[in-house]
């Protein structure tokens, strides 16, 4: 069975929405629970989650990674599907995550769609199809066999950010990675919020700043902190 994992951290506007829409798009057959894990909000958004009886909600420090740890710490399902508040997958996702499993392919994600119809995003989308590592990103989910995330230590907490570009960097190294060609939806508000073009530049900069070895944790949060918003 699986534990949807989400981290938050003001997350007000959207975290009513996917639980919602979890709850009444998952086969409680395939779903064992939902575990939101905050970061320390300070809006509305763990009132908004406790009105869900079936969600458990956990405490910890600040920081997506350390969040996502904890939460797969607190797990007792098998498979582990960690899903940002702002992204929508598929109907019938849970299903679609278990036929991977029991296919062999112990970790992927789905290929992803943009709210937005803006011209860059379409583009970026499309390349999402294709099982390359240069293309993956937290907003595509994860799932993974719990054994096998217990196995690789985890996320990264030294990363603030980029921590799951991390998490799959190693994972493709040593597991299967299946990408499910149906779409989750994710939102494309930070790109509105930094400019569509520029926001792309500056996540390929760290991409490539990362994957040539030339910046760490510490720089690209540095980086990261100095060009986005």
């Amino acid at each position: 069975m699986i534990s949807i994992i989400i981290p938050v951290f003001n997350e007000e506007k959207n975290i009513g929405k996917v639980i919602t829409y979890l709850l009444e798009n998952t086969n409680p057959k395939n779903c064992k629970e939902i575990l939101v894990v905050d970061g320390g909000s300070t809006d509305q958004t763990i009132s908004i989650a406790k009105e869900y009886e079936s969600v458990t909600i956990l405490q910890c420090g600040k920081g997506r990674a350390k969040q996502l740890n904890h939460g797969a710490s607190y797990a007792t399902g098998k498979v582990l599907y960690f899903l940002h508040c702002d992204s929508i997958p598929p109907k019938g996702f849970d299903g679609l995550i278990l036929d991977s499993i029991y296919d062999g392919k112990l970790s992927g994600c789905f290929k992803m769609k943009f709210e937005s119809n803006h011209l860059l995003l379409k583009i970026s989308e499309w390349f999402t199809q294709f099982n390359l590592q240069y293309f993956r990103g937290g907003d595509q989910s994860l799932f993974i066999e719990k054994e096998l995330f217990d196995s690789l230590g985890g996320f990264n907490t030294n990363f603030i950010v980029y921590e799951d570009n991390e998490f799959i960097h190693r994972l493709y190294k040593q597991a299967s990675f299946h990408v499910i060609q149906k779409p989750i939806v994710t939102s494309s508000r930070r790109y509105q919020e930094n400019g569509f073009w520029k926001l792309q530049f500056h996540f390929m900069m760290i991409h490539l700043l990362y994957h040539i070895k030339v910046y760490n944790h510490q720089e690209i949060y540095k980086y990261y902190k100095k060009n986005i918003k």
